[in-house]
């Protein structure tokens, strides 16, 4: 089936792409008072380096040279992030590129973005970020009073 759609190709692409999903996340029930009352954003300042980021993941371009952990780390401290925000974020996300684009490229995408939403969710609920860490060690330690001397974090 046709869809007349292309793949992501390129900046202009993901430009599109991020410009689209912003618009439906600022108009969100659930997301969109987290960007535009308690992050405040400014979408004219923001939108390139989020141009930035995605252009890396998807394309492997190395543009994005920031901490975006950090960056959902203080939000978060202001208004806590859950699985319900990432759900709707991962959704919106990928209603947005399947609107757009298909192909590799945009495959890609979504399936970035829905390790870095697990893992960002993973990280802020104060685990290692990684869909695979292993939960015996920390039982483990945890019976043997061990997990005590590991360090925070």
């Amino acid at each position: 089936m046709d869809t007349g759609l292309e793949d992501l190709r390129g900046r202009d692409d993901v430009a599109t792409l991020v410009t689209a999903f912003y618009a439906r996340a600022f108009a969100d029930p659930l997301i969109g008072p987290i960007f535009t009352d308690i992050a405040k954003l400014d979408l004219d300042r923001h939108l390139p380096i989020m141009c930035d980021f995605w252009e890396t993941v998807i394309f492997r371009t190395g543009g994005y040279r920031r901490n975006a952990l950090a960056v959902h780390v203080a939000l978060n401290d202001r208004a806590p992030l859950g699985e319900p925000e990432f759900r709707r974020w991962l959704e919106l996300w990928t209603a947005t590129t399947d609107a757009l684009y298909t192909g590799p490229a945009a495959e890609r995408a979504k399936l970035q973005a829905g390790r870095i939403a697990g893992s960002m969710q993973r990280r802020l609920a104060g685990g290692s970020g990684s869909a695979y860490e292993r939960l015996d060690t920390r039982e483990r330690l945890t019976a043997s009073g061990g997990i005590d001397d590991l360090p925070a974090g």
